[in-house]
């Protein structure tokens, strides 16, 4: 493998996120401050407690995995595309580096500023209410395998992507809506049967409440089921990247 090929793009990915200090850091820590004043106040007032758990603090592994997944996918589908763009990619291409040394520095460097950016976060939230991590050490594999995993998906949907708006379309519209369904600001034991049933076709809930898990020790699914969809989806995300790098789909032209 070729290391000094995958440090000099993943460097040069890092160094975009620092030049960019305001859009990549400080406005989703602004975003998560808000919501703390809205949902922790508004509504934290009206409900106390979730299973035991103060509502603030129900809510904060919620919010950093919304942060996540958008972050996850915007840094990575933004990285590979913008090459594609000004037309950079066919001088990638061409350079002797394998596909899996450009998968790992582009892929790296989008969930390494992902998971800074949870870490910053959650130092923020530890701000407005108290936290506990009765799991570190899950939090810290739920965290990572996250972001791997969802980077990989931006990586698929910033090759897919034909226009900047393209890039927006999949968080925008799709992973958000399924973020705030996934039981992020509420437990899913709180709805009506029905709508806990479909809840459960929201694969953005194992997620979080795996995450959620770490946190508190409690759940709305088993953590094995959480753990096992997360996997699956990384898998899946692994076997497309294949595909598109062995067929060169929307690469070289």
């Amino acid at each position: 493998m070729n290391l000094r090929a995958v440090w000099a793009i993943y460097k040069m990915e890092m160094a975009r996120a620092f030049r960019t200090v305001l859009q990549s850091i400080v406005s989703p820590v602004i975003s998560t401050s808000l919501y703390f004043v809205v949902f922790g106040s508004a509504i934290g007032s009206r409900i106390t407690e979730i299973d035991g758990i103060s509502y603030g603090a129900f809510i904060v592994p919620g919010l950093i995995m919304l942060s996540l997944l958008t972050q996850s996918i915007s840094n990575a589908s933004f990285a590979i595309y913008f090459p594609k763009f000004v037309g950079s990619i066919y001088e990638l291409l061409s350079a002797p580096v394998s596909y899996l040394e450009i998968i790992i520095a582009y892929v790296g460097g989008a969930a390494t500023k992902s998971i800074i950016l949870g870490l910053i976060i959650l130092a923020t939230a530890a701000l407005f209410v108290p936290l506990t991590i009765e799991h570190p050490f899950w939090m810290l594999a739920f965290l990572v395998l996250t972001a791997v995993t969802f980077s990989l998906f931006g990586f698929i949907i910033g090759i897919w992507a034909k226009s900047f708006e393209q890039l927006q379309l999949v968080p925008l519209l799709i992973i958000t809506p399924l973020t705030f369904l996934g039981g992020s600001f509420y437990s899913i034991d709180m709805l009506p049967g029905i709508w806990r049933t479909v809840t459960l076709f929201n694969p953005v809930l194992y997620l979080v409440s795996g995450f959620r898990w770490s946190f508190y020790g409690k759940s709305d699914v088993s953590i094995g089921i959480s753990l096992g969809m997360t996997v699956v989806f990384l898998l899946i995300c692994i076997a497309v990247v294949a595909w598109i790098f062995r067929t060169g789909y929307r690469l070289r032209n």
